[in-house]
């Protein structure tokens, strides 16, 4: 079990980003949140087996949010407490 903690950079605001985020998500398994930052960048966690984790964040990479995404930063971490499911926090 690993974690992953990501900010996405751009016009990822407004864009449906969030919920295409939580969609792919149903496709893996993980558990995390996404939340909307003040400064316009979108901010994710991520939890499951490091293979799993890694192949959902280049499924958002390569998904129709692609032309949004100008920058990805991708740090690891230990796993936050156990989350059920992947929310999108306000």
């Amino acid at each position: 079990m690993t974690g992953r903690h990501v900010f996405f950079e751009g016009r990822v605001q407004g864009v449906g980003f969030r919920w295409t985020v939580k969609n792919l998500a149903r496709g893996y398994d993980v558990t995390g949140w996404v939340k909307n930052l003040p400064d316009g960048r979108v901010e994710m966690q991520a939890s499951g087996d490091g293979d799993e984790v890694d192949a959902f964040i280049e499924a958002i990479e390569e998904s129709e949010l692609k032309s949004h995404i100008k920058k990805v930063d991708v740090s690891v971490m230990a796993p936050p407490a156990k989350f059920r499911g992947f929310e999108i926090l306000q």
